[in-house]
């Protein structure tokens, strides 16, 4: 079935079609792969053995009912991982490829431990580049020197060790930002700032694109694309950063450039806005012209707008994005420029200027009735600072109550190195109490695609448990495939509403380039497996034949 994507009605090419993916490395202990000799010698003996309940049972087409205790089957799940000032990765700068390299996969290893499903890896921290592209530099923030080779390409190892563990890979960019400074000279020599600096401004000691300046607009646009058509990316990601946050006593150096390009608008700020909306409605547009597959989603500030400025606001009395960014984010959800919005609500439940417990169903009411999936950003950064944020529970809280909002489709954390510095604590009781199984990601309808054919798998005890032999159905090869396990030998209804609760899945595995994968689970007897087929963007197909071991 195709569905309408973005109020757009450009011809969509099938996002189930192959693409590059890697074999799978350990990642966990429930997620194995096998190669080599191995693999081929446990295929043929799995292949040939005698297998119980070879074909599904037929089953009743009563109504699955659902279990109101059961966690969410589909979740975004992910975390930031920020590269400016190495916040996150690289860890620092001018270290070897094979350092970066061991540091990324401990991050993304950590990552599915915890429980995550995708990553959100910023690979254009300011105006750089972390990979060999045409337009901008090598970022400093890789070898601490701008320009540098870095002596691999970190995008493309990123974004294959990201799908190797079945994570989604989100590329993060800035927009404007050009530099952590204010000395335009200091850029490498070709940089596209000092080839023109018509195109900057200077403030708060930063150096910025001009939003306002067209041939800027679709410069930045044009050199965050070479990524998306170059790299197999799950999305593209622009945080907060548009216009730059308020500086007391200065004002944005932009007079001029609104005297020459403003005509039509009598109030600066509207121009403003409207340069944003300019810059994200055309790289939404631009995403979607080159591959519609790939989602497109920002993280706001995460108020729009007050109350007592705007009845549309939320009943906070914090910085207004709108006012202050000049990004009216309420405007890009309703008008279907985004695939999901991820606003940044970095407040505790109760706080009297910006209540979690107001913003969450404000922006689920915003959101409501449009296609853009809403993600909420969680503070891990914060936990330990003084008042609410010293309980460890604070995150799990902010999720217990998120369960009375399906209008949220997930969360998003800042950032990767809090959860394992001072979030540690409050990460594991979150996976405790809203992580402890897998969640497969959201779908959205909108973007199309296909269902998959239900997988062909073998089963056999091997080295360190119940080994699945996994082979794909006609038609096209799939991205990955999900397990689920149940106590005894096949039931009515199981392959049909058994699975459609989370906690009998344990876990997913990447398909190799022809699609087929090993799975490998915990030891066990009287046990019955059953595996779905899914295309990466998430469409899952019927359960397989069961495969029962006693």
């Amino acid at each position: 079935m195709a569905y309408p994507h973005r109020n757009r009605t450009a011809a969509r090419p099938d996002p189930s079609a192959p693409f590059p993916r890697t074999t799978s490395p350990r990642a966990a202990s429930r997620t194995t792969l096998f190669s080599g000799a191995l693999a081929a010698a446990l295929t043929a003996a799995l292949l040939h053995a005698p297998q119980a309940a070879a074909e599904p049972e037929p089953e009743s087409q009563a109504p699955c009912v659902s279990d109101p205790e059961a966690p969410p089957k589909h979740q975004m799940r992910a975390e930031w991982i920020a590269g400016v000032y190495n916040i996150d990765w690289p860890t620092a700068q001018g270290q070897s490829p094979e350092k970066q390299q061991a540091d990324l996969v401990d991050l993304y290893d950590e990552a599915v431990d915890n429980g995550l499903n995708a990553v959100f890896v910023q690979i254009r921290p300011t105006a750089d580049a972390f990979w060999p592209s045409p337009y901008e530099p090598w970022s400093e923030w890789l070898t601490g020197e701008q320009g540098v080779d870095p002596g691999y390409d970190p995008l493309e190892f990123a974004v294959e060790e990201a799908h190797a563990r079945n994570l989604e890979f989100h590329a993060w960019y800035n927009p404007y930002r050009v530099a952590m400074h204010n000395d335009l000279d200091a850029l490498v020599e070709d940089h596209p700032a000092r080839q023109n600096p018509d195109w900057i401004f200077e403030y708060g000691g930063l150096l910025y694109y001009n939003p306002g300046i067209p041939e800027a607009r679709e410069f930045v646009i044009e050199a965050m694309m070479h990524s998306v058509e170059n790299y197999d990316l799950d999305g593209v990601h622009f945080d907060d950063y548009f216009y730059p946050y308020p500086v007391a006593d200065l004002e944005i150096p932009d007079e001029d450039t609104y005297a020459e390009y403003g005509s039509g608008f009598d109030d600066i700020g509207d121009w403003r806005r409207d340069n944003v909306d300019l810059m994200v409605k055309g790289m939404s547009d631009a995403v979607n012209d080159a591959k519609p597959h790939v989602k497109f989603g920002i993280s706001p500030f995460g108020i729009w707008r007050n109350s007592n400025t705007d009845p549309e606001g939320s009943d906070t009395n914090g910085t207004q994005s709108y006012d202050n960014q000049y990004a009216d984010s309420r405007k890009w959800v309703l008008e279907g420029w985004l695939d999901y919005i991820n606003p940044q609500v970095y407040w505790e439940i109760g706080l009297p200027v910006a209540d979690y417990s107001v913003l969450v169903p404000w922006w689920e009411e915003v959101a409501s009735g449009t296609d853009t999936h809403l993600y909420i950003g969680q503070a891990a950064y914060k936990v330990g600072n003084a008042g609410a944020w010293q309980d460890p529970n604070e995150l799990s809280s902010h999720l217990d109550f998120n369960k009375d909002y399906p209008g949220v489709h997930g969360d998003v954390y800042f950032s990767a190195t809090s959860l394992r510095t001072n979030a540690q604590e409050a990460m594991e009781i979150l996976v405790e109490d809203h992580y402890s199984h897998p969640a497969l990601v959201p779908v959205k309808r909108d973007l199309g695609g296909t269902v998959p054919a239900p997988p062909r798998v073998s089963a056999g005890e091997g080295d360190g448990g119940t080994v699945l032999d996994i082979r794909p159905g006609p038609g096209e090869a799939p991205a990955y495939y999900a397990v689920y396990a149940f106590d005894g030998r096949p039931a009515p209804n199981q392959a049909r509403c058994g699975i459609e609760d989370p906690r009998a899945m344990l876990g997913t595995v990447r398909a190799d380039e022809d699609g087929s994968a090993t799975f490998t689970a915990p030891a066990g007897s009287d046990t019955t497996y059953y595996v779905t087929a899914l295309h990466r963007l998430h469409h899952e197909s019927r359960a397989s034949a069961p495969r029962y071991l006693p």
